[in-house]
């Protein structure tokens, strides 16, 4: 399927999303929300895709969040797919990791995409925020709420209600940034995580992360771990094919052949 707005490509097992409306700093508007449901969608079913990273066109943005000036053009707001804003924020049963690989402004809504990513790469020219108070409106694309529990109340409220833009630097400091690096070694850094997410067992990781993102909403560490054991993906993990691979691989003293199933 071809896309007006992104660029897509799939690369073994890595599925990438290039934003691409550079002329507009990648803002997104509603068609380009209703395209990233459905690549998303695909990514979601597709057992050979184990791996997304998404990125920017251009040199100036990863996303500079909602094209203002055609939400001014609309007389009512277009509603969001259904799984919110950029058909990303609210897919809480996606347990694929997802990569997002930040050059430039990430800024209210873009930022809200790289907050429900797993792992952000930055390279130090780029910046957050959520600048929406200035806009009259609010960060509900799960901004407020991700970025309070990603660094802390005190901190998030300051950028939030102040509008602070703070450089990947400062990111890196607060926790939200995974990874800082050098403008021209954004691509290389990006490839590293990529080949090391690859080397473990597709199911593993998925249940990995489902426990890690699920047991944060469980009361205490105790519940989280006797949780775990109901968890859909770590379930299926229990029963794979990969979770017999890979003692079977380090006995014989040879590579695991991961099945992801």
């Amino acid at each position: 399927m071809s896309y007006e707005f992104l660029t897509i490509t799939h690369d073994e097992h890595i599925t990438r999303i290039t934003l691409n409306r550079p002329e507009v700093m990648n803002a997104l508007h509603a068609p380009m929300h209703a395209e990233l449901e459905i690549v998303f969608n695909a990514f979601a079913v597709d057992d050979d895709q184990y791996l997304c990273v998404i990125d920017g066109a251009g040199a100036q943005a990863f996303c500079a969040g909602s094209d203002l000036k055609d939400i001014a053009t609309r007389s009512s707001h277009a509603a969001y797919p259904e799984h919110g804003y950029a058909g990303l924020i609210e897919r809480f049963d996606l347990n694929k990791p997802i990569i997002a690989a930040v050059d430039g402004f990430a800024l209210g809504g873009g930022f809200e995409i790289a907050l429900a990513c797993d792992i952000i790469v930055a390279t130090d020219r780029s910046s957050f925020g959520l600048p929406e108070p200035r806009v009259g409106a609010v960060a509900l694309g799960g901004g407020v709420h991700r970025l309070a529990r990603q660094v802390g109340l005190k901190q998030a409220m300051g950028m939030v209600l102040g509008a602070e833009r703070v450089s990947a630097a400062e990111g890196f400091r607060l926790g939200f940034v995974t990874e800082l690096v050098a403008n021209d070694a954004l691509d290389e850094a990006v490839d590293g995580w990529c080949r090391r997410i690859l080397a473990g067992a597709p199911t593993a990781i998925q249940a990995s992360k489902e426990a890690m993102i699920r047991g944060l909403g469980e009361p205490d560490l105790a519940t989280a771990m006797a949780s775990q054991e109901q968890y859909p993906a770590f379930s299926r993990w229990r029963r794979s094919e990969d979770a017999k691979e890979g003692p079977r691989a380090f006995a014989e003293k040879r590579a695991p052949n991961w099945k992801g199933r």
